[in-house]
């Protein structure tokens, strides 16, 4: 039982999906610099949903907050956990 040339096949790609994976999290973070300083230089108007998730944070519904802004948006767990931080500390 050593290593079968499937086993290395499949090493190979895990590899190669991961390098592609660290590429493309690099290329987002990137983009996601660029509309920052975008937004930062232009006066957009506020998503309207704020609004309402700042509410649900004044009664305490944190959690129901973030899970309307993960609906949304399409954020993961971690981006509407940080979008909810964001508008309770003001930002």
């Amino acid at each position: 039982m050593g290593i079968t040339i499937i086993d290395i096949v499949f090493f190979i790609i895990v590899i190669y999906l991961l390098t592609k994976i660290s590429k493309l999290e690099h290329r987002i973070s990137a983009m996601q610099k660029t509309i920052d300083q975008l937004t930062s230089k232009v006066k957009l108007p506020e998503p309207a949903i704020n609004k309402e998730l700042r509410q649900l944070l004044k009664v305490g519904k944190e959690v129901e907050a973030i899970r309307q802004a993960r609906n949304e948006f399409g954020l993961s767990l971690a981006e509407g956990k940080q979008y909810v931080d964001k508008l309770k500390s003001g930002n």
